[in-house]
């Protein structure tokens, strides 16, 4: 199935989907060989080489959602510029975490709503 190749690179943990967007307008995005510099260039993952930044796209069908119950003094997000604790220092996580957590603001003790 066809899918834009910023959401194909964003799944397979390469980059962001804006990044990638950067990525595409660049030049640093192959399909099969080909440069793609133009947003909106569909892809099949299953049947395509799909090369981005020089890292090969590879994509599994199988997904992991974690639940998270985190103390008020960890961040939500995997990467802080203050320095302060986040999800990705937990211990006991064990998988790769390739998409980090909604944005909580401040010490908010629930999910947001999708």
């Amino acid at each position: 199935m066809l899918e834009r190749l910023q959401k194909i690179i964003s799944r397979a943990g390469i980059a962001s989907r804006r990044h990638a967007e950067e990525l595409i307008l660049s030049g640093q995005v192959r399909v099969n060989g080909v440069t793609v510099t133009e947003l909106g260039a569909k892809a099949d993952p299953e049947h395509d080489r799909i090369e981005a930044a020089g890292k090969v796209a590879h994509i599994s069908g199988a997904r992991a959602y974690v639940l998270l119950h985190k103390s008020p003094q960890t961040v939500s997000t995997l990467a802080d510029p203050e320095g302060r604790r986040t999800v990705r220092n937990l211990r006991r996580l064990r998988t790769r975490i390739s998409r980090g957590p909604p944005r909580l603001r401040g010490q908010r003790r629930r999910l947001p709503h999708r």
